[in-house]
């Protein structure tokens, strides 16, 4: 079937007018006429016809034998490990697909279309690039010898519809209680920084938050490959790195974006994932009119997540390290910490509350803490836990919102 696909795809680009632009339908149409002229000689069936015709479609106009896997919404992560190993994650397992690339220079091929879509590029002399799909998927590219093997691609799939608070308590991501506590939180202005480990649901939970953001402010998300998805914001700016190119094309970073966004009268700023010295620019951010600010960053506790921010800022300027943890504990109100724990399940783990600096160390005021009862058919059972009450109380009553700490829920406007 490899070498039927590759004889016809070869067929129909000798046909295509270059002169003009073909659209899908004249495509199709091209196919059709190819594999038909094909099924006289090998007596195809009709399902072998529409298969091999959609085969050769995806390998012209969308990703080849991965576009199934695109198309499939439970399909969270496929890993490319060359042509002819391709896996996939499915409802948190890993799964091998049954499908392959016919070579390497196709693989190739399908990471060209990929890159050039949104100005990046990838050659020996820039040989990883982080890009992004029309749809908003997320892709890392390794080129072979830095991949030993052969190249690798990396895609993470993100829902059509990002999704709400009131979905992530319905999958117990979070508790009630909790979400209200947040929801406050955010329109009080409350900087946050959301930590995690890899695929722990860090961009999830930020667009989720972003729901609960005034729909009369200014928003400016900066990313490295754009992927938040903020809803019901009119006045949205979404700004992206560029990488330097042989072409004398000039490097944007993070830390270029963040001055440029200060400039740009913004309400709040999002700033996707932290990784270096623009640690230093975002807490300038926070700590200078811009309060309710968000940005996430791996890490391995809401503690190990501060740490991180230290080491992070001495990337970017030498600076005393008290320093460094005045400026954290000036910027930095809540942090929300989110897990992937055993079963597979993304869960917020802790929510913990920064009161400034005592005895030359950062004071910490734990909200909310997961807890676990036991383990069920292979679930993890347990609930987000209230171990403590909001000390700050300030912003919130300087937002007019009068609320009810002792309450049951502890959160309600009133």
């Amino acid at each position: 079937m490899d070498s039927l696909v590759t004889e016809l795809r070869e067929k129909v680009l000798s046909k295509i007018d270059l002169s003009k632009e073909t659209t899908d339908d004249e495509l199709e149409e091209l196919i059709a006429q190819e594999v038909s002229s094909i099924a006289l000689k090998r007596q195809l069936t009709i399902a072998e016809r529409v298969n091999l015709e959609q085969l050769v479609f995806n390998s012209l106009r969308k990703l080849d034998v991965i576009s199934e896997l695109m198309e499939d919404e439970a399909v969270t992560e496929i890993m490319v490990n060359g042509p002819r190993k391709i896996f996939y994650e499915k409802e948190g397992q890993i799964f091998r697909w049954d499908k392959a690339f016919v070579s390497e220079e196709r693989v190739l091929d399908i990471l060209q279309q990929i890159v050039a879509n949104h100005n990046r590029v990838i050659n020996l002399s820039s040989p990883i690039v982080d890009t992004r799909l029309a749809d908003g998927s997320r892709v890392n590219a390794v080129l072979s010898p830095i991949s030993v093997d052969q190249t690798v691609i990396t895609i993470r799939k993100f829902p059509k519809e990002p999704f709400t608070m009131n979905q992530l308590i319905r999958m117990k991501s979070i508790s009630e209680e909790a979400a209200d506590l947040l929801e406050i939180l955010v329109k009080a202005r409350y900087s946050i920084v959301v930590s995690g480990g890899t695929g722990s649901g860090k961009t999830t939970f930020l667009n989720a938050l972003s729901a609960f953001i005034p729909k009369d402010e200014r928003i400016i998300t900066i990313e490295d490959s754009a992927e938040l998805q903020i809803q019901g914001i009119e006045n949205l700016v979404r700004l992206e790195t560029r990488n330097a190119n042989m072409e004398g094309v000039k490097e944007i970073t993070i830390r270029d974006l963040i001055r440029t966004a200060l400039r740009m009268r913004p309400d709040r700023i999002i700033v996707g994932e932290c990784r270096g010295g623009e640690a230093f620019d975002m807490l300038g951010a926070f700590t200078t009119g811009h309060d309710g600010s968000f940005t996430s960053l791996h890490a391995n506790s809401g503690k190990d997540a501060i740490s991180r921010l230290e080491t992070m800022v001495l990337m970017g300027i030498e600076l005393p390290l008290p320093a460094i943890q005045r400026q954290i504990a000036s910027g930095v109100d809540i942090i929300v910490h989110l897990g992937r724990i055993r079963d597979k399940s993304r869960r917020v783990l802790e929510i913990t509350e920064i009161c400034g600096m005592e005895n030359g160390q950062i004071r910490w005021n734990p909200l909310y803490r997961f807890e676990e009862y036991e383990e069920k058919d292979g679930n993890v059972i347990g609930e987000l836990k209230k171990v403590g009450c909001l000390k700050n109380e300030q912003k919130i009553w300087d937002a007019g919102i009068r609320w009810d700490k002792g309450a049951v829920a502890g959160l309600q406007t009133i």
